[in-house]
């Protein structure tokens, strides 16, 4: 896997080792972060279900000024540290070893600019996040990657790449 913009650009990152781990590929992070480009400069960021913590290192190289990482899994989480150290993030880069739907269940609303959530498919949890998500805006826009059949809550907007989706929501400007 490589950083696919910003001031990382083609500088690779590795991904956790095992099966269970399902990296976004990069043509599809690479849409999300251009569907999401002009929000990243100086945006606070979190990342749920962080995995390598590609899509949150991604936001810090395109501008973010810093990304929170939620993850539990012992391999994802060496992945994360080694990655983010490697490219130099520092303190940007506030990791969190915790179950992402609980976390999300503890934020208030507007706690974040930007998150992303690329949970496990077929468990529910991309679903999870959203209704959460619906019930309190824990940040300005939330993206979900889940397979493109998966339902998800209503009141997002749905990108459809191969067999993989990105449902954004996004709030009221207004809010």
């Amino acid at each position: 896997m490589r950083i696919v913009g910003g001031r990382w650009r083609g500088r690779r990152i590795e991904a956790p080792p095992g099966e269970q781990v399902r990296p976004t590929a990069d043509r599809v992070r690479e849409a999300w972060m251009n569907i999401l480009g002009a929000r990243l400069p100086g945006a606070r960021v979190l990342d749920l279900f962080a995995g390598s913590g590609a899509l949150g290192l991604e936001a810090l190289s395109r501008g973010a000024q810093v990304a929170e990482f939620v993850e539990i899994a012992p391999r994802s989480l060496r992945a994360l540290a080694a990655n983010a150290a490697a490219l130099g993030a520092g303190a940007a880069a506030l990791v969190h070893r915790q179950d992402a739907t609980r976390f999300v269940e503890s934020l208030e609303d507007g706690a974040f600019d930007v998150a992303f959530a690329d949970p496990p498919y077929a468990q529910g949890l991309a679903q999870r996040v959203a209704k959460r998500w619906l019930e309190v805006p824990f940040a300005w826009v939330l993206g979900v990657e889940h397979r493109f059949d998966d339902p998800m809550p209503g009141g997002g907007s749905l990108r459809r790449y191969g067999t993989t989706a990105i449902t954004f929501y996004e709030r009221d400007a207004s809010a």
